[in-house]
């Protein structure tokens, strides 16, 4: 049976509350022995001379959204893992804030930790999300992953 493709697009920041929420809802999963968790937050780059006060994401959502699956997909199938969860923000996001949370869970750390470094990296390498930076003038540039 094919898995359905789960939306992980969130309008605007990613709220600490509900990254909070999250992780309590896998207490009562008692075969979970670890969890690894990846938060990207904006940062005030200074580049020009002009600091960053936010970047505004866009993507191609429906491209997008296969890649996030096939990411997942190929996660699950690699390594040994219970469960996972991926969020990404839209919109724009000020500095300070969390634009992507990404959430594994395994029987066993090592496991968690190797899974989750997997999931960033193929999301950066793959995903079509663009991040365009809004500096605090008023000017902006698109943003290059690095």
């Amino acid at each position: 049976m094919e898995k359905k493709v789960k939306n992980v697009f969130v309008e605007g920041a990613i709220d600490p509350q509900f990254i909070g929420d999250s992780i309590a809802k896998h207490q009562s999963k008692t075969e979970i022995g670890a969890h690894d968790i990846f938060l990207g937050q904006v940062r005030a780059d200074e580049i020009n001379g002009k600091r960053v006060g936010a970047i505004e994401y866009t993507a191609y959502e429906e491209m997008a959204q296969l890649k996030f699956h096939e990411i997942r997909e190929n996660t699950f199938s690699k390594y040994d893992i219970t469960c996972m969860h991926i969020y990404h923000s839209l919109g724009k996001v000020a500095v300070g804030e969390i634009c992507l949370f990404v959430f594994v869970s395994s029987p066993h750390r090592r496991t968690a930790f190797d899974a989750l470094q997997y999931v960033v990296e193929e999301i950066k390498a793959q995903v079509p999300v663009f991040g365009k930076e809004l500096f605090e003038d008023d000017s902006y540039q698109w943003k290059v992953n690095t």
